[in-house]
C-alpha cells in the first residue's frame, strides 16, 4: 500500500525538469540526479543505508528536437517519472529485504521484492485511478450538475466547475494521505531533497548543519508543476467547443501532452523570473508544498546528501562536473 500510495504521489515528489542536480523523495530514502548520473541511498531498519547509483542519459543531448519547447517538458517529464519509478522500486526492495525473515543456515535465502509484474500491475492501476479520479470523477459531477442547473452548460462556466472539482479532488488526496504516518515520512524526505538541492545551488559545503539551514519549499518541485498543470487545464479545457460528455471526455485525455508541456515552459520561465505573472500562477504549487514538504530529521538529511554524493562520485567518474553558475 505504501509503494502504491508512493506511485500516485510520485509526480509531487520529483523535481520535473532537466537541471544541474534535481531529486525526489522514496520509501525510507531520496534519489538524486545529476546532468549525466543518478545515485539513491535508503535507510534500513537497521539503521544502515542501502545505495545504488547509475548512469544516467539526456535524450536532449541525443535528440536535438526534443529539447525544443513544450516538446522538452512533455520528454522530460517521462523521463523523470520512468526513472522515479526505478527508484522507488528500488526503494520498496530495500524496505521488504529489511523486514525479511533470516532463513537457516542449511537453507538458500527467499529474497522478496517487487517483480516486473507486479510493478506492472502497479503501474496500469495508477494510471486508471489518475484517469478516473482527475478526468472522468469531475467530468461526470460537473455533467450532473449541470442537469440541475442548465446555466453551468456554458462553455466557461461548465469548465471552470469541472476545474474547481478536480483540484478539489487533488487536494484532497494530498492532504489525505499525508494523514498516514509512513507517506508524513515520505514529506519529510521530501523536504530533506529540498534542503540538499538548495545547499548544493548556494555552494553550501553538504553537512547535516548546512543542509538543514535552508527551506523546505523550492520553486522546481513536482508539486508546483502538478497544480500548473491543474490550473492552466481548466484555460485549455475552455478553448476547445465541445459539449457531449464523451468527446469532453476524449479531449481531456488527449490534451493531456500538451498541458504537461505548456505548465512544464511556465515553470522553467517562472524560476528564473520570480516577479512575473508566472510566477504568481505557481505560487499556489509553493503554497501545496506546505503539506508535500515536511521538516526532515538529521537521518533523513543524511540520505539526501549521501544521494547526492552518489551521483556526484559516478558523475566525475564519468567526466562530468557540476558548476554553480
Amino acid at each position: 500500500m505504501r509503494f502504491l500510495a508512493a506511485i500516485q504521489l510520485l509526480p509531487a515528489l520529483e523535481a520535473g525538469e532537466e537541471t544541474l542536480v534535481g531529486g525526489q523523495a522514496v520509501l525510507e530514502g531520496v534519489m538524486m540526479r545529476t546532468p549525466h548520473a543518478w545515485g539513491i541511498a535508503c535507510r534500513k531498519a537497521s539503521g544502515e543505508m542501502a545505495l545504488h547509483s547509475e548512469p544516467l542519459e539526456r535524450p536532449s543531448e541525443k535528440h536535438k528536437w526534443m529539447a525544443w519547447p513544450v516538446v522538452r517538458g512533455v520528454m522530460t517529464l517521462g523521463y523523470a517519472m520512468t526513472l522515479g519509478f526505478r527508484a522507488l522500486k528500488f526503494s520498496a526492495n530495500a524496505a521488504l529485504e529489511s523486514l525479511q525473515p533470516e532463513a537457516p543456515a542449511n537453507e538458500p535465502d527467499k529474497k522478496f521484492e517487487i517483480s516486473g509484474w507486479m510493478a506492472t500491475v502497479h503501474i496500469l492501476f495508477s494510471v486508471g485511478f489518475f484517469i478516473f479520479m482527475y478526468k472522468y470523477l469531475p467530468l461526470l459531477a460537473t455533467t450532473e450538475l449541470k442537469k440541475l442547473n442548465p446555466a453551468l452548460g456554458g462553455q466557461i462556466a461548465f469548465n471552470l466547475i469541472d476545474g474547481l472539482i478536480r483540484l478539489a479532488l487533488f487536494l484532497l488526496f494530498i492532504w489525505g494521505v499525508s494523514l498516514f504516518a509512513d507517506i508524513r515520512r515520505v514529506y519529510q524526505y521530501h523536504g530533506a531533497e529540498h534542503k540538499t538541492v538548495f545547499a548544493f545551488e548556494n555552494g553550501d559545503p553538504l553537512q547535516v548543519t548546512e543542509v538543514q539551514k535552508y527551506s523546505t519549499y523550492h520553486p522546481r518541485c513536482g508539486t508546483s508543476f502538478l497544480m500548473t498543470v491543474m490550473i492552466i487545464s481548466i484555460l485549455f479545457y475552455m478553448l476547445i467547443p465541445v459539449t457531449t460528455f464523451w468527446a469532453r471526455f476524449a479531449i481531456r485525455i488527449a490534451l493531456l501532452p500538451v498541458i504537461a508541456g505548456v505548465s512544464y515552459e511556465m515553470i522553467r520561465f517562472a524560476a528564473r523570473h520570480r516577479g512575473s505573472f508566472f510566477a504568481l500562477m505557481t505560487a499556489p504549487g509553493l503554497w501545496l508544498q506546505r503539506v508535500t514538504t515536511q521538516p526532515p530529521s538529521n537521518d533523513q538529511a543524511e540520505c539526501a546528501i549521501v544521494a547526492l554524493e552518489e551521483a556526484m562520485a559516478l558523475e566525475k567518474q564519468r567526466g562530468g562536473e557540476l558548476v554553480i553558475a
